[in-house]
């Protein structure tokens, strides 16, 4: 039988060899991977990655969507990319918001472009430049958007948006992004009709903007401006990070972001903290 001491240094013996056992089990097992939130893109062609391509479907998503950038960068687990051509604000709430739910834990919006009939705007006015008679479809597509953004009703459609949003994701942050600058902005110039284009374009562009950041303000959701982003790289630029095939412009593409453009949303959205953790 063993002697007293004996017995009592067993107890102490087995206890550190339990502890080595734990440690070595702990060293031998591999990393805990972090908690990726669980994150969805809503909104029109520009959150669908329309200009990038290749296409997935006919809503023109691409993996070259800032959404599927921030997944592949693995900063979030994307579970969708629901965004879809042509959408307006109202078509995200009644299309696209199923896929929300109480474990989703972020939501990028890029929507309100097509409230202000942005692909009239472009087709009327890019064939004003060259047959005048197209100029009064032209006017009455710009001031229809015009008219949209001075009374509020934009920022009330964004609002709206959001509140559904909210509503179907309450436990999510919520994240609303502007849209580039088509052309990088110049003087006005009289005597030069894409001067005037160009500036009425920016106008609209600011407008546009303003009113998805008043819409965050209102309902405290986080705004991207990508405006900056873009500098410099308009379709009017030698660098253009926006399309424009003037062989071929009734393309989908037309005005939309490249890969490249798409790159620089990312960007702007990793920059504000969008993709890491709160």
């Amino acid at each position: 039988m063993a002697s007293p001491a004996v017995q009592r240094r067993r107890p102490a013996f087995a206890a550190a060899l339990a502890a080595l056992a734990i440690t070595a089990g702990m060293a031998a097992a591999p990393a805990q991977a972090v908690d990726k939130e669980k994150y969805i893109a809503l909104g029109d062609s520009y959150a669908a990655g329309q200009g990038a391509g290749p296409y997935l479907d006919s809503c023109y998503r691409s993996d070259n969507a800032y959404s599927e950038l921030a997944d592949v960068d693995k900063t979030v687990q994307l579970v969708v990319n629901a965004a879809c051509s042509g959408k307006t604000t109202w078509d995200v709430v009644n299309t696209q918001l199923r896929q929300l739910n109480k474990s989703t834990e972020l939501v990028t919006i890029t929507a309100g472009g097509n409230n202000l009939g942005f692909g009239q705007i472009i087709t009327s006015c890019g064939a004003a430049l060259s047959d005048p008679a197209a100029a009064p479809a032209c006017d009455a597509a710009t001031s229809a958007a015009a008219a949209m953004i001075g009374s509020g009703q934009l920022t009330r459609d964004v609002i709206s948006m959001i509140q559904s949003v909210k509503a179907a994701a309450p436990n999510a942050r919520i994240v609303v992004t502007g849209y580039p600058y088509l052309y990088d902005p110049v003087a006005p110039n009289p005597a030069d009709p894409l001067s005037l284009f160009i500036n009425q374009a920016t106008l609209l562009a600011d407008g546009l903007d303003a009113s998805i950041a008043a819409a965050a303000a209102a309902t405290g959701a986080q705004y991207v401006d990508v405006r900056a982003a873009f500098a410099g790289h308009g379709v009017n630029s030698a660098d253009p990070w926006i399309n424009l095939d003037l062989a071929n412009p009734a393309s989908p593409d037309n005005f939309h972001p490249n890969a490249a453009g798409y790159q620089a949303y990312f960007t702007a959205l990793s920059s504000s903290g969008v993709y890491s953790a709160p």
